[in-house]
């Protein structure tokens, strides 16, 4: 499958996971029940992607929680108790099942992620300092002095004392005593240096050296040329988010990677434009701080349920 339409699919997952949580927790009244057939009805893959995952959970609701757990968990003490309380409470499977298309299987079964809106640092065996952003998952390899990482999905910071290899989907990343974000997307991974070099191998093409202060991405064919940008500005390794006279949609959008649920908005506030900086552990006060200092209302349907429309101007 093509990125793009990995992208689009895994959307389509989430969507429909969601649509199906609101349906089973008895959130739909009925303008919403319409607009779910109205989801439905969008394309055929839409009504397919609903119609199994109403099928897997009729299926798991005659499972017994150990037999399930069996069949869908690796031998993994912690990971089987977690999937043992959520069968024992009656959780949704067709939500875990969308979650695998929407986090690759991979990302499941790595060793170490995060959760929509989760941050997270370590400290790793050669003493380098490892923070996973938002959704993001790792894989890791230090024995027998090996200096391994696999980028699986998400972002994450890097601030090594020694060697340290890092493996993505279209290359690889070596780094030595340097500082280095990395955040996986659909046309590739962008690398930021903060500190030291970096060096890119693409999977085909020769490798392109980065220095402190240079972005570029890295893609399977090549790296594009690189470009400058402030290494010393703040960012989510410390919790913020910080926008510059930035159009509204683009901080929508990233403003959505923290946030569990769905997060819409009216086309017309697009290009409106934002300064400020944001505490990303508090997405609601984030929202109720742009509808002070713009005019959009936001409107919450659930927790998890968030649109935001032009504010109505009063005769």
């Amino acid at each position: 499958m093509s990125a793009p339409a990995e992208v689009g699919a895994r959307q389509l997952a989430r969507e429909a996971a969601q649509w199906l949580a609101l349906q089973d927790a008895g959130q739909l009244d009925t303008e919403q029940a319409a607009a779910l057939q109205r989801w439905r009805a969008r394309s055929a893959a839409h009504e397919a992607l609903w119609q199994k995952a109403e099928g897997l959970r009729q299926r798991f609701a005659q499972v017994p929680a150990p037999l399930a757990v069996a069949c869908l968990d690796r031998p993994d003490p912690d990971r089987r108790r977690v999937l043992e309380q959520m069968l024992g409470f009656g959780a949704l499977l067709p939500l875990a099942w969308l979650g695998y298309r929407q986090l690759p299987l991979d990302g499941w079964r790595a060793d170490l992620r995060t959760a929509t809106g989760e941050r997270r640092g370590l400290t790793l065996p050669d003493g380098s300092r490892l923070q996973l952003n938002t959704a993001t998952a790792v894989n890791l390899d230090f024995a027998e002095g090996r200096h391994w990482l696999q980028l699986v999905q998400g972002e994450i910071a890097l601030d090594t004392v020694g060697p340290l290899q890092v493996q993505t989907r279209d290359g690889l990343v070596r780094m030595q005593g340097a500082g280095v974000c990395m955040r996986e997307r659909a046309q590739g991974c962008v690398v930021s240096v903060t500190r030291g070099q970096v060096s890119l191998q693409p999977l085909a093409g020769p490798a392109v050296r980065l220095e402190a202060g240079q972005r570029a991405t890295l893609s399977a064919s090549g790296v594009t040329a690189s470009q400058p940008f402030d290494a010393q500005l703040p960012g989510w390794q410390q919790g913020l988010l910080i926008v510059d006279d930035q159009p509204l949609g683009d901080l929508l959008r990233e403003l959505d990677r923290y946030r569990p649920g769905l997060l819409r908005w009216d086309p017309a506030l697009e290009q409106l434009a934002v300064t400020g900086t944001f505490q990303l552990d508090d997405t609601d006060r984030i929202l109720a701080l742009l509808a002070a200092s713009l005019p959009l209302q936001v409107h919450y349907r659930t927790r998890y349920w968030v649109s935001l429309t032009p504010r109505k101007k009063i005769a």
